[in-house]
């Protein structure tokens, strides 16, 4: 959707870089001129993902491996990239953890776990970069991956609602705070995206029985009857944090086909009443009038 060199000569660091939505969103921006600094925990795997990318898209590939939950980690792939390109112009907090259970069933470190790896570490991220910039006196921007259960809540995934709620204030508070320096701050709310690791531990729909299977089916749940396309978001992200969406500040973009919209609706199961049944439900109400 941008055009061929959007991104030249400007880096843009991704958490989480390696694998999933954020390895997309680094295919996306490198092939708009990007250089990239990709960072996971893995060394092994982001080390492959950053030969890769390179391959696949001619960018710059800096592949670091780092604990977001660990200052020091960042603060020295800061290092490595302020001393490789100069700079990093656009932050990408999209590293996350996250699963299904009872709340009552999670130890007190199961919940500091996905709180520190989503919250903490997008904290430690942003603060380290907005130091520099601010110091440095340049334009820059952070996009934070949050969720539409940031505003809503959730049961069942509490620990990721409270880290992405926290995400999503954070971003709020930094547009405004950080604005002056211009530096925008924005997130975006993505629905079902299919990841080989978050689909795995969030949706065991082989292991659930045929009607809560049906219940957590996209085609069940989301008005366009369907999951994203890793492109799709890739896509918006790639706008929010170009040139083109200058004046987008403190703004969170959902990308969910309608998901959360339908499922807040307190009528939407009306659109499971077969169409023949209309006609009797229409007399019953006249009957009612």
């Amino acid at each position: 959707m941008l055009t061929a060199g959007s991104f030249a000569g400007k880096t843009v660091l991704i958490t989480g870089g390696g694998t999933g939505l954020g390895r997309s969103i680094a295919v996306t921006l490198g092939k708009l001129g990007a250089n990239l600094v990709i960072a996971s925990r893995k060394k092994d795997v982001i080390e492959q993902a950053a030969l890769e990318l390179a391959e696949e898209t001619g960018a710059q590939v800096l592949g670091l491996p780092c604990d977001v939950r660990k200052m020091e980690d960042v603060e020295a792939v800061l290092d490595a990239a302020w001393a490789r390109f100069g700079r990093v112009d656009v932050l990408i907090n999209n590293a996350a953890g996250n699963f299904i259970a009872p709340t009552e069933s999670l130890s007190h470190r199961a919940f500091e776990v996905v709180v520190d790896i989503v919250l903490k570490g997008s904290i430690n991220c942003t603060l380290a970069c907005g130091k520099r910039w601010i110091a440095d006196g340049k334009p820059a921007n952070v996009l934070s991956v949050v969720t539409t259960y940031a505003w809503t809540g959730t049961g069942y995934t509490v620990p990721s609602a409270c880290g992405k709620a926290g995400v999503l204030a954070l971003m709020r508070s930094l547009a405004v705070e950080w604005g002056p320096h211009q530096i925008r701050c924005n997130a975006v709310a993505p629905g079902p995206f299919p990841t080989e690791g978050a689909w795995s531990r969030l949706f065991p729909v082989d292991m659930l029985p045929e009607q809560v299977a049906r219940e957590a089916s996209p085609e069940y749940r989301i008005p366009l009857g369907r999951v994203g396309e890793h492109e799709e978001l890739a896509n918006l992200c790639s706008y929010i944090v170009s040139d083109y969406a200058g004046y987008l500040n403190g703004e969170c973009i959902t990308l969910d086909g309608g998901e959360w919209l339908q499922q807040a609706g307190q009528f939407s199961w009306v659109r499971h009443i077969p169409k023949e049944l209309w006609p009797q439900i229409e007399k019953w109400i006249r009957g009612k009038a």
